[in-house]
């Protein structure tokens, strides 16, 4: 697993328990509307919106906040029309960078994620510049231990790609389409999912070594990450353990 996932999970499950849980709520409601305003209010017949509801249940957003997300979105109820723009960049390094957002003011999100790239010492770039490097998949999370022979068989049986440790659990790789179906098959299973995403995965990674560059890397993405209209970042570097346990932020 690559460092920045790594420090994208830490950073993910610490939040869920501080100060920044609000922060994350706010997030994942956004993506609920978005997901509802381009399929529908039907979980059943629009997958993003499945994936979304399912994930901001996860986090523990209450129903009746996503059920007024999802109202928001189809028109039944007022509220900011939120569109997708992505940003490609460089952090220190020649790190990869990628930043999604839902804005509902693409002028300031542009002005603002711009002056984060120049801030922690990275360079915004030309659309496509960047995004080549990584590869649309969904990736499931499934809780271990587990006999690695069956999870295999499972996973193949299920239509996924492939799976690889991660940490104590294990992540299955998916077509991004094939998120939903695979999922259901594993939990069919018994298998406990702790989560179910669509993400962009690098298709080279860059190791960096050096403690201080490290810590610029991580301290943009961070900076990145914090942004209220930034929903997921994703960059194509890999950082020592002993480096990340010792990032403060």
């Amino acid at each position: 697993m690559s460092g920045h996932s790594k420090w994208a999970t830490t950073k993910h499950r610490k939040g869920a328990k501080d100060s920044a849980r609000a922060k994350v709520f706010a997030k994942l409601i956004r993506q609920v509307e978005v997901a509802a305003r381009e399929g529908g209010a039907d979980p059943g017949a629009n997958a993003s919106l499945r994936t979304m509801y399912q994930k901001a249940r996860e986090a523990s957003v209450p129903i009746d906040t996503i059920e007024r997300a999802i109202k928001r979105g189809t028109g039944e109820l007022e509220g900011a029309r939120y569109e997708p723009v992505s940003y490609e960049g460089y952090a220190p390094g020649g790190v990869a960078v990628i930043v999604e957002t839902l804005t509902d003011n693409r002028n300031r999100t542009s002005a603002e994620i711009k002056h984060l790239f120049a801030r922690c010492g990275g360079s915004i770039a030309e659309p496509g510049a960047v995004s080549w490097q990584f590869a649309r998949k969904g990736v499931v999370e499934v809780k271990g231990p587990l006999d690695e022979d069956q999870l295999l068989e499972w996973v193949v049986d299920a239509g996924a790609e492939n799976f690889a440790p991660e940490g104590e659990n294990y992540s299955v790789t998916t077509e991004p389409h094939a998120l939903g179906a695979v999922r259901d098959a594993l939990e069919a299973q018994g298998l406990t999912v702790v989560s179910a995403e669509l993400t962009l995965v690098p298709q080279n990674v860059i190791e960096v070594t050096d403690e201080g560059e490290a810590k610029r890397v991580l301290r943009l993405v961070d900076a990145m990450d914090e942004h209220d209209d930034v929903q997921n970042v994703f960059a194509n570097f890999d950082v020592p353990d002993e480096v990340l346990a010792t990032y403060e932020g």
